[in-house]
């Protein structure tokens, strides 16, 4: 016969393993939007710019996943590295690498082109301010 303890502890333990699946699904649910809302924020930049161009929605898609690996992995280091000069050019120095790494982002992306500096610089600042509200996206 099985006591009231042992019934009782597995119940909990189901309710805990629930709740970390559950979690662990709106995690991903919100990473899910945080790129769909990204793939949006570029393809709206290359119809306000005509120095952008996207030639499909999965270049565009691929374009937001390297956007946001870059963000995390290549912005950081370079922000600090630049550190000095972004306190001497009162943060100008930021949107060049902004704009510096929107076009590195279009040399790796098949079908997401930029024509110039100037057009990777104010894309980059579309970008940016839009792109603003997807980090108060909380899980």
């Amino acid at each position: 016969m099985l006591s009231l303890d042992f019934i009782l502890m597995f119940f909990v333990n189901i309710k805990f393993i629930l709740k970390m699946v559950v979690k662990r699904m709106l995690k991903m649910l919100y990473l899910l939007i945080q790129w769909l809302i990204l793939t949006l924020i570029v393809l709206f930049t290359a119809w306000i710019l005509p120095g952008i161009t996207v030639s499909s929605i999965p270049s565009a898609m691929v374009a937001a996943v390297v956007i946001g690996m870059i963000n995390v992995s290549i912005k950081p280091v370079l922000n600090w590295i630049t550190l000095p000069f972004n306190v001497v050019t009162f943060g100008i120095l930021a949107l060049v690498i902004n704009a510096l790494l929107l076009l590195f982002t279009a040399y790796l992306v098949p079908g997401f082109n930029i024509n110039g500096f100037w057009s990777a610089f104010f894309g980059s600042i579309i970008i940016s301010l839009l792109s603003l509200g997807i980090s108060y996206i909380k899980y």
